[in-house]
C-alpha cells in the first residue's frame, strides 16, 4: 500500500483543473457526442466556419476526375476515403483484431537506416513513409498488411493475473517488391479534442518542462523537427502545429494535395500513380485547409466527471503519488494564438507535457521520427480519456492500440515510466481502481 505522498508529487493537487474553454452547451453530458462539441461562445459567422470544417472532415472524397470538382482527388494511393475514417465520432482508433481484418482505423509508418544528416531514417525507396493498402482505378495498391497479436501475461503484487499482447505485422501481395530492411510502426488514429489549446500552448513553456529536473529519472525533451522547429502532434511528436498535422494526414492518408504538400505521394517506381489524373493543385485549398483547422481547433475537451467522488478523490492522490504526473502533467497554460484569439490566455488541463520520453524496449517501434528514438513517445493527453469507452463504444490504448483497457496501458509503461508502472503494479485492487477512477473521470 502507498502510504506517502511525496511533496514534490503533490501536482495534480496543488494546480487547479480548469478546462479553460466549455464545450457548447457549458455543463452538459452529449454522451457519444462528446466528442463532437464546439468550444463555447462561437459567434455566428464561427460556427458556419466550424461547421464547414467539420463538413471537409467527415466528406468521402472521390476519384478525380469527377463532376463534383470541390471533393475529387483521393489518392492515387491512400488508406481511407474521409479523415473521419480514421477518428470515428472524433474518437481513437481500433486495430484489426484478427489477421483477416482489414486495417480500417490504423496505418503503418515506414522508413529504412540513413545516415546521421538525415536523422537516421529515410523513407522507403519504393513505398514512402506511410504504407498504402488502396489505390485508385489503374494504380495497384501497395499489399496488404497483417496483423496477429501475440500474448503475454503480467502477474501483480496481489496475485492478480493481466494478459497482455503485442502486434505482430507481416505482409502480403506488395505492389512494388520486396520490403527489404524496413522499420514498420503501426498507429492508430488518436482523438482529435482540444488540438487547437495544446497549438496554443507556446515553445517557451514546452522548452521550460524540457529543462525541468524531475524525479524517477523522467526527463522529457522537445523533438526538434527539421530547422530546428519543436514538434508537438503526432505519436512522436513529429509534426510542428496543427495545421502541419491536417494537411499531413490528408496527404498520407487520403493521398490529397494541399498547400503544405502539393506533390501527390507516389515514388519514382510507382509509374502509374505519378501518372493519374489529379484534382487540382492542389486539392485542398487553402481556404479549405482553413476551415478544417479552425473546426479541429476549435473542438471543446470534455469537462471532468464526478471530481469531487471519494474514489476518484482518492485515485487523484494515488495517481501523483505514483509519480504519473512527471509525464501527465495536470495544467498548461495558452498564449496568444496566430490565428484564434479564442484559445489564448487559458488554463487548460490535457494531462501532457506534450514532450517525448523514453518508454521502453516493450513500447519501442525501433522507428526514430527526426530526434525521437524509436524508444521515445510523446506523452498522450488524457483529458476525455475516460469518455473513450462511450464514444468509441470498445476501449483501445497506446500507439498501435494494444491495450483493451487501461491497466494493461499503465502496465506496458517502462524506460522513464518503469518506477510509476511498478509502484502502480504494487497497489492492491481497491487502490488500483481508485486510482483507474481517477484517470477514467479526466
Amino acid at each position: 500500500m502507498i502510504r506517502r505522498i511525496a511533496a514534490g508529487l503533490l501536482l495534480i493537487c496543488l494546480f487547479p483543473v480548469a478546462r479553460g474553454v466549455a464545450a457548447d452547451p457549458p455543463g452538459g453530458d452529449a454522451g457519444r457526442d462528446a466528442f463532437l462539441q464546439p468550444v463555447g461562445g462561437l459567434d455566428e459567422v464561427e460556427r458556419e466556419r466550424f461547421f464547414r470544417g467539420r463538413s471537409l472532415f467527415n466528406q468521402s472524397w472521390v476519384v478525380a476526375p469527377a463532376r463534383d470538382e470541390r471533393v475529387d482527388g483521393l489518392g492515387p494511393l491512400y488508406n481511407r476515403l474521409a479523415c473521419v475514417s480514421c477518428h470515428a465520432r472524433n474518437g481513437r482508433g481500433l486495430p484489426p483484431e484478427s489477421p483477416g481484418e482489414r486495417m480500417q482505423s490504423m496505418l503503418l509508418r515506414l522508413s529504412v537506416p540513413g545516415r546521421a544528416g538525415e536523422g537516421g531514417v529515410r523513407p522507403h525507396p519504393a513505398y514512402g513513409e506511410q504504407f498504402n493498402e488502396e489505390g485508385v482505378p489503374g494504380v495497384r495498391p501497395e499489399g496488404r498488411a497483417v496483423l496477429r497479436w501475440v500474448e503475454s501475461r503480467r502477474r501483480l503484487a496481489d496475485g492478480s493475473v493481466v494478459r497482455l499482447r503485442r502486434p505482430r505485422i507481416t505482409f502480403q501481395e506488395l505492389g512494388y517488391g520486396p520490403l527489404g530492411r524496413v522499420r514498420v510502426s503501426p498507429r492508430v488514429g488518436q482523438q482529435v479534442v482540444g488540438m487547437g489549446l495544446l497549438d496554443a500552448v507556446p515553445v517557451t513553456s514546452l522548452e521550460a518542462l524540457a529543462a525541468e529536473v524531475r524525479p524517477d529519472g523522467v526527463k522529457g525533451r522537445l523533438n526538434r523537427l527539421a530547422g530546428g522547429l519543436p514538434g508537438r502532434f503526432g505519436h512522436k511528436a513529429n509534426m510542428p502545429d496543427l495545421r502541419a498535422q491536417i494537411a499531413g494526414a490528408f496527404l498520407g492518408d487520403l493521398g490529397i494535395t494541399s498547400p503544405l504538400h502539393p506533390q501527390e505521394n507516389c515514388q519514382p517506381v510507382q509509374v502509374a500513380c505519378r501518372n493519374a489524373p489529379d484534382g487540382g493543385r492542389p486539392e485542398l485549398g487553402e481556404s479549405e485547409l482553413d476551415d478544417v483547422e479552425f473546426y479541429l481547433a476549435h473542438l471543446a475537451a470534455p469537462a471532468r466527471r464526478n471530481p469531487d467522488a471519494p474514489a476518484v478523490r482518492r485515485g487523484e492522490a494515488l495517481f501523483a503519488a505514483a509519480g504519473c504526473g512527471n509525464c501527465h502533467r495536470p495544467q498548461l497554460h495558452t498564449a496568444a494564438h496566430p490565428r484564434f484569439p479564442r484559445l489564448a490566455g487559458l488554463a487548460i488541463a490535457p494531462y501532457s507535457d506534450l514532450l517525448i520520453h523514453d518508454m521502453g524496449l516493450g513500447l519501442a517501434d525501433g522507428r526514430a521520427d527526426f530526434q525521437a528514438s524509436g524508444r521515445e513517445w510523446r506523452t498522450p493527453p488524457l483529458w476525455g480519456i475516460g469518455l473513450t469507452r462511450t464514444v468509441t463504444e470498445v476501449e483501445r490504448y497506446l500507439h498501435d492500440g494494444r491495450a483493451r483497457n487501461l491497466t494493461e496501458a499503465i502496465l506496458w509503461h517502462d524506460g522513464e515510466a518503469r518506477r510509476a508502472r511498478l509502484r502502480f503494479e504494487r497497489m492492491g485492487r481497491v487502490e488500483r481502481s481508485a486510482l483507474l477512477a481517477f484517470v477514467e473521470s479526466l
